[in-house]
């Protein structure tokens, strides 16, 4: 479990594909201070575990649904990644709750500069309409984000400077596919509300 807030902006360094699987090397310094083999590092919002993890890097196997449902798939060789360790009992949850299980891949339409802070607007797929709601949370790239605005086709998030600066929406461009996870108290709500179970 992770909490959305940002590590560390690390860089894929290598990318070795396997058929649909894939071992990508992240070049990271924070993450790998006191992480071991074993470890959930959450990639762009992909909960991925650590291989190989030594001071300035770490490895991780994706699996071939992760490549299709992520943006990892398509993840080049020096592109910036936003990185977070998982939650301990002693984290302080300044964002919320995020699995690192990632629901579809939205689209980066682009970012209003507003003297320091930003307007992003992303749009998102119908299939996760339903989990998202103004003033909810809503996981873009890994980050813990508050929705400001929703329409049918896209919603705008608030972005601060130290946001901006620490994670890689400054390096996003207009079309980029970017990582989406809805709120996971949305869809246990979904759940309960839809099940009906089989008679005995």
């Amino acid at each position: 479990m992770f909490t959305g807030i940002i590590e560390e902006l690390g860089r894929v360094r290598s990318i070795d594909r396997r058929g649909e699987d894939a071992r990508i090397v992240i070049k990271a310094h924070t993450v790998t201070e006191d992480a071991h083999d074993g470890d959930s590092i959450a990639v762009n919002g992909v909960c991925l575990t650590a291989l190989s993890v030594n001071r300035d890097s770490f490895a991780a196997d994706v699996s071939r649904e992760t490549m299709q449902r992520s943006t990892l798939g398509r993840v080049l060789l020096g592109a910036p990644v936003n990185l977070e360790r998982a939650v301990t009992p002693a984290t302080r949850l300044g964002g919320h709750i995020v699995q690192g299980h990632v629901d579809a891949r939205g689209t980066f339409l682009g970012a209003t500069d507003h003297g320091g802070s930003w307007t992003v607007r992303i749009a998102y797929p119908r299939e996760i309409g339903q989990y998202l709601v103004f003033k909810g949370s809503v996981a873009v790239e890994g980050i813990s984000l508050t929705i400001a605005g929703l329409t049918a086709d896209y919603f705008e998030i608030a972005v601060i400077p130290k946001t901006w600066e620490l994670t890689n929406f400054s390096h996003l461009r207009p079309n980029d596919e970017v990582n989406l996870e809805a709120d996971i108290i949305a869809k246990y709500v979904e759940r309960i509300l839809a099940y009906t179970p089989r008679p005995k």
